[in-house]
């Protein structure tokens, strides 16, 4: 059997070897469309970026790795179309590559604001070259301005910022990621930004930038313009799909799956990472989720389904960002339901129900005790009433109308 892999990417490298361990004998081919070596994604804007390190991206795998594994890895290969019914992918160079199953793992491209192409000083963080180039701009003194107040945003303001970078973040809404953790919670978040010495704009749009052959400045929808020597854009990210035109899969937001990855639409063909909309086993709808435990888990899916083994544990929604030398972690689904600020405060604590009071993610701070604590009740679906709080009880117990 002959296995074709699009995208060295987390999702596709973690299915590769998720394949072996589960006994596939599989020729396996990884078509990667940059260059550079397949590498992790979550160091880009965190430790590519701060001072004191080389700022080399992070292997995923060895030379030694991918002989052992018995991989074909071919780097700088853009796949540009699919024929499902002939199983062959169709690439930049002319060529095509024949599979028995597609495992389609192209990730996702950052948004970008428009009208910025071309422009000097104007990044996005998605890649190994953006964060290379991007951290040779970092010299005290300058002036950095960040669209969105995001994770990757954020991260990158705290980077910038412990390199004496002047940083500004600007976001439309009125606290930072109010709409998935709520409008309390995104002051704590907001809170933290501040105290580190980083302006943050809410409320307020970008009418766009300001340049000659390098950006200059960022105009604000209200007509002030913020002077900039580099800008940050982290408006999210679009789902790596414009290659499937006319393939017969359903790619609105994604490529749209069955519980075990398999594409919707034609046979031999699974999608994973963050390219892949599933029903997730905890939520029940068409979901596209950009987390790196997520990767992990669909190559586990993909793997035991291509094998014939045994499904794995589904697992709970998991992300952290790292700012300011704090480490924030959310896990399960706080946008679905309300939350419940347990812990204001320097290290804040939340945890979200749903409307029969049932917990349906939590955010902490600087607590991985706490975080085990309550990923164990989210994973239950304990009722909130049933949490044992002690130890994370803190000055005040609230709720927020997120």
């Amino acid at each position: 059997m002959a296995v074709l892999i699009v995208g060295a990417s987390v999702a596709g490298v973690r299915a590769a070897q998720a394949l072996r361990s589960a006994g596939s004998t599989a020729e396996i081919t990884v078509l990667g469309e940059e260059p550079h070596h397949p590498y992790d994604k979550p160091p880009l804007s965190k430790e590519m970026l701060l001072p004191g390190g080389d700022g080399a991206a992070v292997p995923l795998l060895s030379e030694e790795d991918v002989a052992h594994l018995g991989l074909d890895v071919r780097l700088n290969v853009r796949a540009t179309g699919l024929d499902p019914w002939n199983r062959t992918v169709r690439t930049a160079d002319g060529g095509q590559t024949d599979y028995d199953e597609l495992i389609i793992a192209t990730g996702a491209a950052a948004r970008t604001l428009p009208g910025t192409e071309g422009i000097g000083g104007v990044y996005t963080i998605r890649t190994a070259q953006d964060a290379i180039a991007l951290r040779g701009e970092l010299e005290g003194g300058r002036r950095a301005v960040v669209i969105g107040a995001g994770f990757i945003g954020a991260e990158f303001a705290s980077a910038a910022s412990a390199h004496g970078v002047d940083v500004t973040i600007v976001e439309q809404q009125e606290q930072p990621l109010a709409s998935v953790l709520g409008a309390e919670v995104g002051r704590e978040i907001a809170a933290l930004h501040t105290a580190n010495g980083v302006a943050l704009l809410t409320g307020v749009a970008v009418a766009g930038v300001e340049a000659d052959e390098r950006v200059r400045g960022v105009r604000l929808a209200d007509g002030r313009l913020l002077a900039a020597d580099v800008v940050v854009v982290g408006i999210g990210a679009v789902p790596g799909t414009a290659w499937l035109a006319g393939s017969g899969l359903s790619t609105e937001n994604g490529v749209l799956c069955d519980e075990r990855l398999r594409a919707v639409g034609v046979d031999h063909v699974h999608a994973v990472g963050d390219v892949a909309r599933w029903p997730h086993p905890f939520y029940g709808t068409g979901m596209r989720i950009e987390h790196w435990t997520n990767a992990n888990e669909h190559a586990a899916v993909v793997a035991a389904d291509l094998t014939g083994g045994p499904m794995p544990r589904p697992t709970l929604p998991y992300v952290w960002s790292d700012q300011y030398g704090r480490r924030i972690q959310i896990v399960g689904r706080p946008a679905a339901g309300t939350p419940v600020l347990v812990k204001p405060g320097p290290a804040p604590l939340a945890v979200y129900t749903d409307p029969g009071g049932v917990l349906v993610g939590a955010v902490v701070v600087d607590d991985p005790r706490a975080l085990m604590k309550l990923r164990k009740a989210v994973l239950a679906r304990l009722p909130l009433a049933e949490l044992d709080l002690a130890g994370m009880a803190g000055v005040r117990t609230s709720t927020a109308a997120g």
